[in-house]
């Protein structure tokens, strides 16, 4: 049977029954979906990430696809009392277009942009990429995967050649003899994959957490270094320090399998302990026996997650994390290696096929001609129609409507109005744009500045693929089909390309027309077609010889072996779990050491602000909230943001637990009830990032950008608290 045919049902299952994932994290935790007259439940699977566990969020995932919030038609803005008003498609996608048109007939076609999400499936994430580069010929397309994991993908692509989350199998944790968990919380953030972590424990592993919160994870470490946020790099480089010295660097995995050691290793000699401990906060006592756990173990694997990557300096944090990973000898060793843990739920997958401002599909580089040629053959259009690089999503977001920046901005499954940094600014900037048109299930609080909203299906209602943190590209699969007035993201895309092409072609002279450039509508709606499965067809042959392959990947092979790793570049040949064991993907095979040193934050405390603020995620929330704030059962867990203060610093700020507090940096304010606790350092106040209105932590974070990755420095900035 061949992918256009596939059913949505798998062997065994009825059709009120299937085999999904979960609609959350890039865990991908297995679940089946019943459907009888009551609605639909959710129940675990075995799967192999989350053997029959499922978070809070997981179990109640099903309750947003009858909820009373949902969006059942599309919105349009009235010109003349500024509210939103129910539409018909027609009258929804006409306006659509004719405001594309009419700011690209001003301003060029770099004057429309779009907006991804790390959510959604590899289908949509490819075709909109696509859409964004032939149906729109803009080269502005960024998406809010940027603020996940682009600092570890930088590190990881320079150092290693390609980009994977997990280069091995999620359940190399449970056998790990260190483990060392750099500012990850999964305990809240995924909290099937603890399983791991108590395995790992049970087996006789030793955890070691860096974080400068006392997390749920780090509870349960043997050990937990608390360093001042924004300082990990220097730990990093003490650590290798102290592996130099007492003799743990492994030379000959050095010699035979990497570059550029030399140079590393005369940048850390300068990061004896004392000066890790002056500058983090971190004993010597703690650094030591960290390095002698990495150093002496057997089977020893390193992560990072955002705590140490979404900073200015992000990319060379991971790096360091990166160079002592290599010193040790650990990526490519069975049972060891480097990882980082991906957020959302198609992370990965959401930035292999092109998504991001510099990439094409199978992770290439979208100035590389090679690449053009090869994708653009796939895509029926002459290379150099293909626009060039963009720019990263916070420079694209800042540049909305602002002199020279794009005047529309279509948003497909993000929320940047509450997960920017700096938000009221970009706030700001969505209203100034000529056009928003924002494709979403809720009105989310981006969706309400909108002028076009497009209702869109949920995850139980379309078939697709989603890549995992470990690389393994997975089946979600429909349950029903979307509610009367409901589209896909796929068939939005289809429709406003034909409908763009068919504008475009009534206003050329046949005489004078280029045919390169006229887009007949029927062309255009081959060109992006409607059906999961004839998109991903053509995604294998899109990714085909790049680094992220899926050419070999078909959904009865996904079905078969509960899910196929990339790269796999032919149908009956393996699949990739594990990666770098005889080579890295570097032209010659060798891994690359890079030498980073440690920077202050882009912002440092003063008399006026003068605590350091870092944020983060709450066991029952997800991202932006937008989904999760209207579970009840999530709600009263969460319902609402809080301020985390040391009570030492509580009490010299005449604070009690409770109070409502006033955040407020050179950005802007937020304010939210006080939260006591001692797990906090008393210099450094948290908050979770979830929350929109007056709880809106990123009204205050800062905008600074890493110069490589383009990652906001979430997890550290300057503020003062007090009382409100």
């Amino acid at each position: 049977m061949t992918d256009g045919a596939r059913s949505a049902t798998p062997l065994g299952l009825t059709p009120r029954e299937v085999a999904t994932h979960c609609p959350y994290c890039a865990l991908q935790c297995g679940m089946t979906l019943r459907a009888d007259d009551a609605g639909v439940t959710v129940h675990p699977r075995e799967f192999p990430t989350n053997r029959g566990g499922l978070c809070q969020k997981g179990w109640t995932a099903a309750e947003l696809l009858d909820h009373p919030d949902r969006l059942t038609t599309p919105l349009v803005r009235d010109a003349a009392t500024g509210e939103l008003h129910p539409a018909s498609w027609d009258a929804a996608l006409d306006r659509v277009v004719a405001g594309i048109r009419a700011v690209q007939d001003d301003a060029g076609r770099d004057a429309v942009a779009v907006f991804g999400g790390g959510g959604l499936t590899n289908e949509k994430a490819y075709a909109l990429g696509k859409f964004a580069r032939i149906g729109l010929r803009t080269r502005h397309i960024d998406y809010n995967g940027r603020f996940c994991m682009s600092s570890a993908a930088a590190a990881g692509m320079r150092a290693f050649g390609i980009d994977r989350g997990l280069p091995f199998p999620l359940a190399d944790l449970g056998r790990a003899d260190t483990l060392l968990l750099v500012g990850a919380n999964p305990a809240e953030t995924m909290p099937p994959l603890v399983r791991w972590l108590t395995e790992q424990r049970r087996n006789g592993g030793k955890l070691i957490v860096i974080d400068p919160r006392v997390t749920a994870t780090a509870r349960q470490a043997d050990l937990h270094l608390q360093p001042l946020p924004g300082t990990d790099l220097a730990v990093a480089n003490a650590l290798l320090h102290i592996a130099l010295t007492e003799g743990w660097v492994d030379r000959a995995y050095v010699a035979d399998r990497t570059t550029g050691f030399d140079a590393v290793r005369r940048g850390v000699a300068a990061w004896w302990p004392a000066r890790a401990e002056q500058l983090s906060g971190v004993p010597v006592a703690d650094l030591e026996a960290t390095a002698r756990a990495l150093g002496t173990g057997g089977r020893v694997i390193i992560l990072t997650a955002r705590g140490a990557e979404q900073h200015a300096k992000g990319v060379d944090t991971v790096t360091a994390y990166v160079n002592l990973a290599l010193a040790l000898g650990l990526p490519g060793r069975d049972g060891s290696g480097y990882g980082c843990l991906t957020g959302q739920g198609n992370g990965q997958g959401g930035r292999e096929h092109g998504q991001k401002a510099d990439q094409l599909p199978g992770y290439r580089k979208i100035d590389d001609p090679a690449a053009r040629e090869h994708v653009a053959g796939v895509w029926g259009v002459p290379a150099d129609e293909l626009p060039g690089p963009g720019v990263p999503a916070y420079q694209l977001l800042d540049s909305l409507g602002a002199p020279g920046g794009p005047r529309a901005l279509l948003v497909f499954g993000s929320n940047p109005v509450v997960s920017a940094p700096r938000a009221a600014r970009i706030e700001g900037r969505l209203r100034d744009l000529d056009l928003l048109v924002v494709a979403d299930l809720l009105l989310s609080e981006t969706a309400a500045l909108a002028d076009v909203v497009l209702p869109t299906a949920q995850w139980a209602e379309e078939d697709g693929t989603m890549t995992n943190l470990e690389g393994r590209v997975l089946r979600r699969r429909a349950l029903r089909p979307p509610p009367p007035g409901v589209r896909t993201d796929l068939a939005i895309i289809s429709d406003l390309a034909a409908r763009l092409a068919e504008a475009d072609s009534a206003d050329v002279d046949p005489a004078d027309a280029n045919p390169a450039s006229v887009r007949p509508a029927a062309v255009a709606a081959a060109r992006f077609p409607a059906d999961p499965a004839v998109v991903f067809a053509e995604l294998r042959r899109a990714s085909a010889g790049g680094a992220a392959d899926y050419a070999g990947i078909s959904w009865d092979r996904i079905d078969a072996d509960d899910g196929v790793y990339w790269p796999c570049p032919t149908e009956d040949g393996p699949d990739t779990p594990r990666l770098f064991a005889d080579r890295f993907a570097t032209p010659d095979g060798r891994a690359r050491f890079h030498p980073v040193d440690h920077r202050p934050a882009a912002e440092e405390i003063c008399a006026t602000y003068p605590l350091h603020f870092t944020t983060g995620r709450v066991l029952a929330q997800y991202q932006s909230g937008t989904q999760t704030r209207r579970v009840a059962a999530l709600r009263r867990a969460a319902p609402e943001a809080f301020v985390e203060l040391h009570p030492d610093l509580a009490t010299r700020l005449g604070i009690d637990d409770g109070d409502p507090v006033r955040v407020t940096s050179r950005r802007g304010e937020f304010r939210a009830p006080a939260r006591l606790s001692a797990g906090i350092r008393p210099d450094t106040v948290f908050a979770p990032f979830h929350y929109a209105g007056a709880g809106r932590a990123n009204s205050v974070t800062n905008d600074a950008v890493d110069p490589i990755s383009g990652m906001p420095e979430f997890k550290i900035c300057a503020v003062r608290v007090e009382k409100a």
